[in-house]
């Protein structure tokens, strides 16, 4: 899945100080011109504004996006410059041999997060994972975790019951393991670092996956071989593509992806090199370097801003480079694969808990030690939310100023006709201003249409040239509706942060049939719908001439409604797959991986299993009346002894509740308290059997009914 290449360099030739100045100088150089020239063309435009101090905001905020433009299209240009030739020698992937398998490989540790997650999809994607290592031969440097943080009851058991199946299935007992952490604390960074504590000095690397990864095993092998082969290596974070979208919304996103990705992914190795980043799943981390030197700090102050830090990631990556050792991304690492959100809605609950997590890096963009480039990382993850503040505020002053200046009859132009510094009357200035924006956002998708072109078969592996451009059609109007809502809802997340209103930790949703319906979509967008309706209104009776050039704006914003309901429909990414459309080469020439997951999710023992775990309270009765699956979640249970009088009668009192009234008479807290006591399930379990059914809640008499031929 790796590159295979005639001259490998050694670790230390990868690391040329100044092939790494030379590239940092250029993509510098690059935006610097490029925003200064904009700036300046911006600027000479609104000197002759009569309120010089709003012009002055103007000027500022128009510099500073259009610096973040720029940066974007350096990344796809100096990414497009990469990719040609023979390619870029100053990627990790260069220090391989020419033979990868002389490189040894060391005890591994495949770790897999989990919280409330839908249990078929995990363990599925988790056996074609297991299945894919086991072909490469190199299976017995690998051992698997399924680390639990789940907090409904119900989730607990299927987990567990999922675990014994998968073992059974795959003769895996003592390679794949299953833990339940008792209490939730820090979140995956937590569930993470308890890990590492526990069982963490047994192995050199830790592979860490999301609960909807997807990787090969060649794949997981090769980054295992790069870290053999580079010592100094901390972390190496893999691109994961997109996979596994149905509805139209995560179709178009993952096309886009997919097609542009491959040069942004080769502009950013160009210039970051060994001051990557780390995404928090589907890498490679070096163990005793991340529990040595990645140990979270407690920010100053409360949520959100202070407490804990909730995109670790960045940080683990930032405090990894500080202690010495690289971060690398391996563009073009074939094999690795994750899902994305079904829905805009979904989309945008995913980006509100990660624009509070950026925010909180604020704080450590000023840190002592880290390295500049960490620091850069921090600031563009920062700005990539701002940003949508800063376009809002922009816009909206911009639009007051024109409807102002149409109502009083005021030109910033001091004489009409008038030229500026550089002699071009004003409508042309602006005209070339804009012609530049729109250059710097569709260059992007220019250069990779013409990098996919260049590359041998390369429009074939996505459908052909006319299934490619319809494809980029499609994604540029789905972009231009799609961008104003981001923007606001963007804008709206800063300003709740700065506000001082935290997140919670939920469970993404991830499952295509859960698709929003119009009245989810009109309860969500109607602020949006009626500020674009407000907005239109204004200009149409005040500035008209603007109106045209707010179009793109508004029309997504009066359009959120319809938009954002129809493109979460399963149907229409599915009629768009079937004609061919918006199809990634994944898709058309499934990977093994992919065509596992798939037959399992498919397969008739899958669907048994979610009926006969489905429905509320159906599983947590069954680790009390199974005796089958009451032994294998006993086992799992430790024995607690000592434990206080007032504490053991307030189980007998829920166990009590829980026999005569059903589970409908505890909370799911009480539940969970229930299933994690090793006391409380031994004694349901004889009581349920043996106690006089007229003692027992009608649900318990069912239960027992449906599980009494497995206790023959």
């Amino acid at each position: 899945m790796g590159f295979r290449i005639k001259v490998p360099l050694l670790p230390f030739e990868l690391r040329s100080p100044s092939r790494i100045t030379r590239r940092r100088t250029a993509v510098a150089t690059f935006v610097v011109v490029v925003t200064a020239t904009g700036s300046f063309l911006m600027g000479d435009l609104l000197w002759g504004m009569p309120l010089k101090g709003a012009a002055g905001v103007i000027w500022a905020l128009f510099t500073l996006l259009f610096g973040l433009l720029s940066f974007g299209a350096s990344q796809a240009a100096f990414g497009f410059l990469a990719r040609r030739g023979r390619g870029d020698r100053a990627t990790i992937f260069r220090t391989l041999p020419d033979d990868p398998s002389a490189v040894p490989l060391a005890p591994t540790a495949i770790v897999l997060p989990v919280y409330n997650e839908e249990v078929t999809r995990v363990f599925a994607g988790l056996r074609a994972i297991y299945k894919s290592v086991e072909r490469t031969g190199q299976l017995e440097h690998f051992d698997f975790f399924i680390l639990s943080d789940s907090t409904e009851p119900d989730q607990w058991v299927k987990e567990e019951m999922a675990w014994v199946e998968l073992c059974r299935e795959l003769g895996a007992r003592g390679r794949i393991f299953y833990r339940k952490r008792r209490i939730n604390s820090n979140k995956k960074a937590g569930n993470i670092g308890d890990f590492l504590r526990r069982w963490g000095r047994r192995y050199r690397y830790m592979v860490v996956l999301d609960a909807d990864s997807v990787m090969a095993g060649e794949s997981i092998v090769t980054l295992v071989r790069l870290m053999e082969r580079n010592p100094r290596a901390g972390l190496i974070q893999s691109a994961p593509a997109l996979m596994g979208a149905e509805t139209f919304f995560a179709r178009v996103l993952q096309f886009s992806s997919r097609l542009y990705g491959p040069i942004f992914l080769a502009g950013l190795n160009y210039w970051q090199q060994s001051e990557g980043n780390y995404w928090g799943h589907n890498a490679i981390i070096r163990v005793k370097a991340f529990i040595d030197h990645c140990a979270l700090p407690q920010l100053p102050g409360r949520e959100p801003f202070g407490g804990r830090i909730l995109s670790h990631d960045f940080v683990e990556a930032a405090l990894l480079r500080r202690a010495g050792y690289e971060v690398w991304l391996t563009p073009g690492l074939e094999g690795t694969y994750e899902e994305l959100p079904p829905t805009l809605i979904d989309y945008a609950k995913r980006d509100r808990r990660w624009a509070q997590g950026n925010l909180q890096h604020f704080w450590l963009v000023f840190a002592r030690g880290l390295h500049s480039v960490s620091r850069v990382h921090f600031a563009m993850g920062i700005l990539a939310y701002s940003s949508s503040l800063f376009w809002f505020i922009s816009l909206i002053i911009g639009t007051l100023f024109v409807v102002g200046f149409n109502r009083t009859g005021l030109t910033w132009i001091p004489e009409p006709g008038v030229a500026n510094l550089l002699g071009l009357p004003a409508g042309a200035q602006a005209g070339v201003l804009a012609l530049a924006t729109f250059v710097l956002l569709f260059l992007s998708k220019i250069l990779a249409v013409a990098d996919l072109a260049l590359q041998p078969g390369g429009m074939a592996r996505f459908g052909g040239f006319g299934k490619v451009c319809a494809g980029v059609l499609i994604e540029v109007v789905f972009s231009v509706l799609l961008a104003p809502v981001l923007m606001l809802f963007h804008a709206k997340f800063v300003v709740s942060i700065l506000l001082g209103s935290g997140v919670k930790w939920v469970t993404q949703r991830r499952e295509s049939e859960d698709a929003i319906n119009w009245r989810e979509a009109y309860e969500t967008h109607r602020g949006h719908l009626l500020l674009g309706l407000v907005w239109t209104l204004t200009l149409v009776l005040f500035a008209p001439g603007l109106l045209a050039w707010m179009s793109p704006v508004l029309l997504g914003m009066v359009l959120a409604v319809p938009f954002s309901a129809l493109t979460a429909q399963r149907r229409f990414g599915l009629a768009a797959q079937r004609a061919g459309l918006l199809c990634t080469p994944d898709e058309l020439a499934p990977p093994d991986e992919l065509r596992e997951l798939h037959w399992k999710l498919e397969a008739p023992e899958t669907a048994a299993f979610q009926r006969e775990m489905g429905g509320r309270d159906v599983a947590f009765t069954r680790a009390i009346a199974d005796p089958y699956v009451n032994a294998v979640h006993r086992c799992q249970l430790r024995d607690r002894s000592g434990r206080a009088e007032s504490i053991t009668e307030y189980f007998r009192m829920m166990q009590e509740h829980l026999l005569r009234e059903g589970p409908a008479a505890l909370k799911p807290h009480e539940k969970t308290a229930l299933l994690a006591d090793a006391d409380s399930m031994d004694r349901l379990h004889r009581e349920v059997w043996t106690r006089p059914l007229a003692d027992l809640a009608p649900w318990w008499r069912d239960a027992l009914a449906a599980h009494a031929p497995k206790a023959v």
